[in-house]
């Protein structure tokens, strides 16, 4: 299924920057065309869609990527705890294929993460992703198997960013709810 707005991005790739507003529910339909796009059938199935089932993402933390006001990309951030520490998992971020190249994507991460973290409740952003990608926006390796998901995941691509940067080698302990955190 295509909404107006997938196939919108799909038709017209456009010349502009990327810019970064809030999701509203209008949006609700593109995200969930652009995440069957981006990731297919087996998207539920991966670990981190186990934990935004678990626990519910925070639609203040959810934004839109737009390209001379076409959607062309989506975020969302879930908080969580790890070890009785809050945070943020960050995910899923899609761009449109249409769109990739152009820094949404890049554009997506920073804004969520620094909008996450100045609320001053969180102290971290996790992430399951390439380290290419995210690790020279800030991310860091943690220490493999450390924090334990609620389901298979590749240790080797849980990143996190924190402004206290042993936390990615400190950090331990089961997802948990961001409530059960300090």
């Amino acid at each position: 299924m295509t909404t107006p707005l997938a196939a919108k991005a799909a038709a017209s790739p456009l010349s502009g920057q990327p810019t970064v507003r809030p999701a509203t529910a209008d949006d609700d339909v593109f995200v969930e065309d652009l995440q069957a796009i981006a990731f297919g059938p087996g998207r539920f199935a991966r670990t981190a869609f186990r934990v935004r089932e678990r626990f519910a993402i925070d639609p203040g933390l959810s934004l839109i990527a737009e390209v001379d006001g076409t959607p062309c990309g989506s975020v969302w951030m879930t908080p969580i705890s790890v070890g009785g520490i809050k945070g943020y998992l960050l995910g899923p971020l899609a761009t449109h294929p249409n769109f990739r190249k152009r820094g949404a994507g890049k554009l997506l991460a920073r804004e969520v993460s620094e909008r996450a973290l100045a609320r001053g409740e969180g102290h971290f952003v996790l992430l399951v992703g390439d380290q290419d990608y995210y690790c020279p926006l800030g991310w860091e390796i943690t220490t493999p198997g450390a924090i334990k998901f609620p389901g298979p995941v590749d240790t080797s691509r849980v990143l996190l960013l924190a402004e206290d940067k042993s936390l990615a080698k400190s950090l331990a302990g089961s997802i948990a709810a961001f409530d059960a955190g300090k």
